[in-house]
């Protein structure tokens, strides 16, 4: 049987080349799957002091800088910035759809990658609240479509997980919903 990393790659884009509109910036970040017996996704719950969607729960990463080589390096160099994983650590699978924010006009590039265990991690205070991991699992098990009334009168509709004592939605809802299908469908990886 192949191992979630091999069944998943060949499903990912190896070399993203995103198009942002005018005015939009880039950014990157990094699905960080755990492997094992019980697969896991991480995600951060962001620092309340932020001015970008503060307390929500997103994935590790941000804003391309101009030294980084590429989206790549952005969602690693962040991801380490952010919870202290070493980049060389990850294995990088490739990436899933370009995901634009109309809120903050960004236009970001999820990428996967795997961990064979989670490594004890250096959390920066200043962006991050706490850093969760929750099986791929208890996603299929919580996931569901919403409607979400705007407080500017128009409706998001899109994937929510309410697991445990988180909310994954929006942006990053997109990019779990996603994954999962890729695994799922795609990669005939069976994750129930």
């Amino acid at each position: 049987m192949l191992d979630l990393a091999t069944a998943l790659a060949p499903h990912l884009e190896a070399d993203p080349r995103p198009r942002p509109e005018a005015g939009d910036r880039l950014a990157a970040v990094l699905a960080l799957v755990i492997e094992g017996e019980e697969p896991a996704l991480v995600f951060t719950e962001r620092a309340a002091g932020l001015s970008r969607h503060p307390g929500e729960v997103s994935f590790p990463g941000g804003l391309a800088d101009p030294g980084d080589e590429n989206l790549r390096a952005t969602a690693l160099r962040e991801t380490q910035e952010e919870i202290g994983v070493d980049p060389a650590a990850v294995r990088v699978l490739g990436a899933l759809s370009p995901i634009h924010t109309f809120v903050s006009a960004i236009l970001v590039t999820p990428f996967v990658g795997t961990l064979p265990a989670l490594p004890t991690l250096v959390v920066n205070d200043g962006e991050i609240a706490r850093v969760l991991t929750v099986p791929l699992r208890a996603l299929v098990a919580a996931e569901e479509q919403r409607e979400v009334r705007a407080a500017g009168g128009g409706t998001w509709r899109g994937w929510w997980y309410d697991v445990s004592d988180l909310t994954v939605w929006g942006a990053t809802g997109t990019m779990v919903h996603e994954l999962l299908v890729v695994l799922e469908r795609e990669a005939a990886w069976s994750i129930v």
